[in-house]
């Protein structure tokens, strides 16, 4: 069972979204699956069956949660020296140098990459392309979209 690198903060989201799961969601379930049954025949009730599958997919996801916590190795960058070098947790300012764009990322684990978020998975072609990096580099990756060049302007261990 390999440790799961995860940041403070995915740690937390991960722990309020497990209890949503078990105090709010779960007990709406059981209601659910409990008034369909006052409704009779099992074979041909929809939302029995409906109510059935949303309990197996809360479940799964409750046994996912609860694994990625019991596999965590939580990393809290706030504590670590910043010496400008890219590691994970940590939040990179670029400039994409072929349109003179800047943007942040913040690099960190599976659990909790959401692009929109500006949140990179380490493993990602960006995040493999910054990790070890350091402050004021010059960055050539190779994505899917192609080859992109970034100057690392800055380095954040918040």
């Amino acid at each position: 069972m390999d440790k799961e690198p995860i940041t403070l903060t995915g740690l937390d989201n991960l722990k309020e979204e497990l209890i949503f799961l078990k105090e709010k969601k779960r007990p709406k379930i059981v209601a659910a699956i409990s008034e369909a049954r006052s409704h009779g025949d099992l074979k041909e009730n929809a939302e029995y069956h409906a109510a059935k599958e949303e309990q197996s997919h809360n479940e799964g996801r409750i046994t996912e949660i609860n694994d990625i916590i019991a596999r965590a190795n939580v990393i809290d960058v706030t504590k670590i020296n910043n010496d400008g070098k890219v590691i994970f947790g940590s939040t990179v300012l670029l400039e994409n140098l072929d349109t003179g764009d800047k943007i942040s990322y913040k690099i960190v684990g599976k659990d909790e990459a959401d692009l929109k978020k500006k949140l990179i998975y380490f493993q990602s072609p960006i995040g493999k392309g910054l990790i070890g990096k350091n402050k004021n580099d010059l960055v050539e990756i190779k994505t899917p979209a192609g080859l992109k060049n970034f100057e690392i302007k800055d380095v954040k261990y918040v």
